[in-house]
């Protein structure tokens, strides 16, 4: 019998039409493709100055952290190839950040500047999170699909979200295969990063929390995360939840400007 054929990563480029000459802007969402649509919402606005390439984990695939590792760094390099520029930024939210910090850790100087938003990277020392990673293989599916909706006020301020952008992250919340949702919740458990390593990135790097975060102490990572980066800044979101860029009040390149974060 032969087996299942799954797909590979990929960019997706969200904003039409793309413009070579700007710096080419890497994103890393905490979603796989069952958030599509929340990646058009996630990244609205930066075609103002930026290339902007998704990278889609498809939801059939279950690679390890060093093959998606491996893929990011290969499409990237494939772009910069089609175009050689500079400045190249690393956007990661999430999931997407612990993602992030393990191509930091192998190829530290791929990328120009950093943007870690909410990074998951605190997952394995939240004790209800992993006890709940542990006992998911039991849930049974029904109560799979019904806690995926009951997660979404512990992801989002939905006061402070359109309706589009609800349907959207619910929808990507409900429709991952339990499979998916399995492997990905088991990275997070085995999530290790060699911070040594990470102490060595000299690039500029921000680091975006939400303080109203219910899933995660995004807040307290950051400062983490400070501590090691040796160039690095915080911008806390006061009125945030953890997926924060779907909210009305937040706006990715608005924060970049602040922080004066855009190359000229």
């Amino acid at each position: 019998m032969l087996s299942k054929v799954r797909s590979h990563p990929y960019f997706l480029a969200p904003q039409k039409p793309s413009n070579p000459n700007y710096p080419l802007f890497v994103f890393i969402p905490g979603m796989d493709e069952t958030g599509k649509e929340l990646m058009y919402i996630q990244t609205a606005g930066l075609e103002a100055a930026f290339d902007v390439r998704c990278f889609v984990i498809p939801s059939d695939d279950l690679t390890s952290w060093d093959e998606m590792t491996e893929e990011v760094v290969t499409l990237t390099q494939i772009e910069l190839e089609k175009v050689p520029r500079s400045p190249v930024y690393l956007c990661a939210e999430s999931f997407g950040s612990c993602l992030a910090l393990k191509v930091l850790e192998k190829f530290p100087q791929l990328f120009t500047k950093i943007i870690l938003i909410n990074s998951a990277s605190s997952f394995h020392r939240v004790p209800w999170l992993n006890l709940g990673s542990l006992l998911f293989p039991y849930t049974p599916q029904l109560f799979y699909k019904i806690s995926s909706f009951l997660s979404l006020p512990f992801l989002a301020n939905l006061s402070r979200i359109s309706p589009a952008a609800s349907q959207a992250l619910s929808e990507s919340t409900s429709s991952a295969p339990k499979e998916t949702a399995n492997q990905r919740l088991s990275l997070m458990r085995e999530f290790d990063i060699d911070e040594k390593k990470l102490s060595h990135i000299t690039q500029p790097v921000l680091l975006i929390a939400s303080k109203d975060d219910r899933l995660l102490p995004s807040s307290a990572e950051a400062q983490r995360l400070n501590n090691i980066f040796p160039n690095s800044q915080i911008i806390t979101l006061p009125n945030s939840g953890h997926a924060c860029l779907v909210q009305n009040d937040v706006n990715l390149y608005e924060i970049l400007l602040s922080a004066n974060f855009i190359v000229d």
